[in-house]
């Protein structure tokens, strides 16, 4: 009889085991996976701060009178013109319907929302979108870029695969959410938020807020 509720015991024992392992296993594979799309976020921007860094050695008076005439399109194809060689970005000829980016908080971003780019380009396997800002003011940003690290595939949330920097005119590159805090980063890179200043966040070496 002891022996029977031993091994009835032992059962309970080893089904509990098992399912806490198989609660504990996707969420240890999630972390492996954000911490891999992190460190190819912080290459992506690498190689980004270097291209306008080589850039702005070799640029010339005329260029920056260039970008302040034109209007918004012009400005837009000249940067592209100038950054394709470095990233060896490819146009998409359609973006594929399945391709919806979201924010962190599982909100779709909108064509009228201030981070949507409607024209994307293929690098590899990322996928990078540039869009011109209308600025007003001298020290006023003048695009900004985003980065989803592994493409088409899933999850494309901001703060997950998908991050972005600001480009000023003198070259200078910053991520989205350099100007928060600590705490602002914190708070505004979690599920609760939009996730855009994760660009930042994870670039200083914060870690995700659940």
């Amino acid at each position: 009889m002891k022996k029977h509720f031993w091994k009835i015991e032992y059962s309970i024992t080893l089904f509990v085991l098992i399912g806490f392992l198989m609660l504990l296993i996707p969420l240890k594979f999630e972390n492996y996976l954000q911490a891999m799309m992190i460190t190819q976020w912080k290459d992506s921007y690498k190689k980004i701060t270097y291209t306008f860094n080589v850039i702005n050695t070799q640029k010339n008076d005329e260029i920056i009178k260039s970008f302040s005439k034109n209007h918004l399109e012009q400005r837009e194809r000249m940067l592209k013109y100038l950054i394709k060689p470095y990233l060896r970005l490819h146009s998409m000829e359609r973006i594929p319907w399945r391709y919806k980016p979201k924010y962190l908080n599982g909100t779709r971003v909108g064509k009228k929302d201030d981070f949507y780019f409607d024209e994307l380009y293929f690098n590899e396997r990322t996928i990078v979108g540039i869009k011109d800002i209308l600025n007003n003011k001298e020290n006023d940003a003048w695009f900004m870029m985003m980065v989803d690290i592994n493409g088409l595939l899933p999850p494309n949330r901001w703060g997950k695969d998908i991050y972005g920097v600001y480009i000023y005119d003198e070259g200078k590159v910053v991520p989205f959410g350099y100007d928060k805090s600590m705490d602002k980063l914190q708070s505004e890179c979690s599920k609760n938020s939009k996730g855009l200043t994760c660009s930042y966040y994870y670039l200083i070496g914060g870690e995700f807020n659940d």
